[in-house]
């Protein structure tokens, strides 16, 4: 089965998980904050998650990133 996320949510959340900012995420991949917000919004949408860290419990659960 072909993973949920596309490439650059994958990346967000990576990034996500190690720490950095919605800013240092930004700067990181070289796209905007309000990008990288709506990365998140969209995989919050695709698991039916409310907020960030839910959607993280989800992914860790799915093997869809690691810590």
């Amino acid at each position: 089965m072909r993973g949920i996320l596309t490439t650059r949510e994958k990346e967000v959340f990576e990034l996500l998980v190690s720490g950095l900012t919605t800013k240092e995420i930004a700067e990181s991949l070289k796209i905007s904050e309000k990008t990288v917000r709506n990365h998140i919004s969209n995989v919050m949408q695709k698991l039916g998650v409310k907020g960030r860290a839910n959607a993280v419990i989800e992914l860790l659960k799915l093997n869809e990133i690691a810590l």
